[in-house]
């Protein structure tokens, strides 16, 4: 296993599989207070490979996050059917989190603070070209300040074909955030007013307020929580989407920062581990679907020799 390390002035520390999705799957924290936080979740034997790579660290979801319904579409009149064979399939027959979660990338720079690696399908997954309807590249920079892991992030068509696509990220942020806490008092922020209606984890293209207790924006307690949802109408300041973890008994929260072009945030608890998953999107579950419906999907259209750009932070600071 092909594992990165970086690491800043301050102490904070980093550890990214590259030959697995380049998954950031260990984030320590020093932050300017002296507090030292564990900031992802990972499976104990995730280094060795010995667990799925959608379910520990940072998964990077691309060129889809999340699920197409039954792994088929159409797209300008030329029908596509991925496999379980082919690329990762859910319990339920539908092909999730796209081509590059579990397979290697190439790291092309790296200094002690930060390293860059790429994707592109015809290179390195060229056995999954012909499942979409143009070739893909993304690159993703991983960079260490202070107490904050910052991703920079990539997409470039490198085809002569219009490349649709979506990105999202899927995050496993450890609770609670430090020994002498609990997490069933952690609080789970997120500014996001609706959710999609969902059947078998499928949006039916209908919006509705969250159920009792769902609501993100009012902050609930983790214990309370049981949740696999996509919400949507995010709220950003100045342009910015901030979701919160907060640790009232420790002092700290973690916040995780993107742009608004991310315009949908799946929120997941997982049952094996004490974690939340805060996932921001470019586009909606199902969305190369769901647009031919006349459904706004956030569904992203690349020119040939075009790219788009976004940054994620995830920063350790102090409750105050």
């Amino acid at each position: 296993m092909n594992i990165v390390e970086i690491s800043n002035a301050q102490g904070s520390h980093a550890k990214i599989a590259v030959d697995l999705g380049f998954n950031c799957f260990s984030f320590t924290a020093h932050t300017e207070s002296g507090a030292v936080v564990d900031v992802l979740s990972a499976a104990d034997n995730f280094e060795a490979g010995g667990s799925p790579a959608s379910r520990s660290g940072i998964p990077l979801l691309f060129p889809y996050p999340n699920r197409i319904k039954g792994g088929r579409y159409s797209w300008r009149g030329t029908q596509y059917q991925m496999a379980p064979h082919q690329v990762p399939f859910d319990s339920m027959g539908n092909a999730i989190h796209g081509f590059c979660s579990d397979r290697p990338w190439r790291v092309v720079a790296q200094s002690d603070s930060s390293v860059t690696a790429v994707f592109r399908t015809s290179v390195d997954a060229p056995d999954r070209l012909a499942l979409w309807p143009a070739d893909a590249e993304i690159t993703v920079t991983y960079e260490l300040s202070g107490s904050c892991l910052r991703s920079h992030i990539r997409v470039y068509n490198p085809s002569q074909e219009s490349l649709p696509w979506g990105f999202g990220t899927h995050a496993y942020f450890r609770l609670p955030l430090s020994r002498a806490t609990r997490a069933e008092e952690c609080k789970i922020y997120a500014p996001a007013s609706h959710i999609w209606e969902l059947e078998q984890c499928l949006p039916t293209g209908r919006i509705q307020t969250p159920p009792a207790g769902s609501d993100l924006a009012a902050s609930p307690l983790f214990g309370s929580l049981k949740l696999d949802d996509v919400y949507t109408k995010v709220a950003g300041t100045h342009g910015t989407v901030t979701c919160r973890i907060t640790d009232p008994g420790a002092g700290l929260l973690v916040e995780q920062r993107f742009p608004e072009k991310f315009r949908e945030i799946v929120a997941f608890t997982p049952p094996w581990t004490a974690a939340v998953c805060l996932e921001p999107y470019t586009c909606v579950t199902n969305a190369i679907n769901l647009q031919q419906q006349n459904i706004d999907t956030g569904l992203q259209i690349l020119p040939p020799g075009e790219s788009w750009s976004g940054t994620i932070e995830i920063e350790v600071l102090s409750a105050t």
